[in-house]
């Protein structure tokens, strides 16, 4: 299948997961549709995400799958499909409602103030008080912490403007800041895009240590060389659906990019949610 069955309708209630295996995935998308007037940008998406593992998500400029994490992130509501989160269906109408669940989306733009150092972007929103005054030790604490918990060493300052930091280290404290939210499943929106070769090993090494912490991270890259140095496991779209799906290690680069291009495989076939199969 390429991804086009339809989930099970929109009725309220939970489900259960459609995949087999001894842990539930922690996110699944069953049938997933959404257009934007005469636009189809997503025509049935089926996609898992196991637990504590990296995906990828992988496709051309156009393939879907900025709607597909601004759907799932509450951004823009699904026309019709299910959204299962750890085996339940749910409704997300928000990025606030994502967040309570324990979903974080880091979009590109990293969503963080130059003009304030890194403990306020880090608690920007929701800020430790005591008797109503800012408690700046306990956040300063709690910032440190969480960076040094994700073994970061190249940060000068945790009270040094984020407008002098790179673009690694922006990412960083990004990322950090889901962390600190106790996020379960965070998404990379092309975390190393625009950045050079050091800056990106820096955010890959990050996202493994994401990975290595419990955390399932759902990434969305079109740079494949990045994908395959951290993904347990790739999802392709193209025009709007998962054309496949599997482990990295069933996947190369010209695999992939066969799918990119062409949706299908001389080789595989694509069976349900766009698992590979030969």
């Amino acid at each position: 299948m390429t991804g086009s069955g339809r989930g099970p309708g929109e009725a309220e209630g939970t489900l259960p997961p459609a995949s087999s295996g001894a842990e539930a995935p922690v996110l699944e998308l069953r049938g997933l549709y959404k257009s934007f007037g005469a636009v189809q940008a997503l025509g049935g998406v089926d996609l898992v995400v196991p637990p504590g593992q990296v995906t990828a998500l992988v496709g051309d400029n156009g393939a879907g799958k900025t709607v597909m994490i601004k759907t799932i992130s509450g951004i823009w509501p699904p026309d019709a499909g299910t959204i299962l989160w750890k085996g339940h269906e749910v409704r997300v109408h928000s990025p606030r409602e994502a967040a309570a669940l324990g979903i974080t989306t880091v979009y590109q733009d990293l969503a963080l103030c130059d003009n304030l150092d890194i403990v306020q972007n880090m608690f920007l929103g929701h800020e430790a008080t005591t008797f109503g005054v800012l408690d700046e030790v306990t956040m300063e604490i709690t910032a440190r912490r969480t960076l040094e918990s994700l073994a970061v060493t190249t940060i000068r300052s945790i009270r040094q403007p984020v407008a002098s930091l790179s673009g690694g280290q922006r990412q960083t404290v990004a990322v950090a800041r889901a962390v600190m939210a106790k996020s379960e499943l965070v998404i990379l929106d092309e975390p190393t895009a625009a950045l050079g070769v050091a800056q990106t090993a820096m955010v890959l090494e990050l996202v493994r240590r994401l990975a290595a912490r419990g955390v399932t991270v759902l990434m969305v890259s079109h740079n494949l060389n990045d994908v395959f140095a951290v993904a347990d496991r790739i999802a392709i779209a193209r025009l709007g659906l998962v054309v496949a799906a599997g482990p990295a290690s069933e996947f190369n680069t010209r695999l992939a990019v066969e799918y990119m291009t062409t949706g299908r495989s001389e080789h595989f076939s694509a069976g349900p949610a766009g698992e590979l199969r030969a």
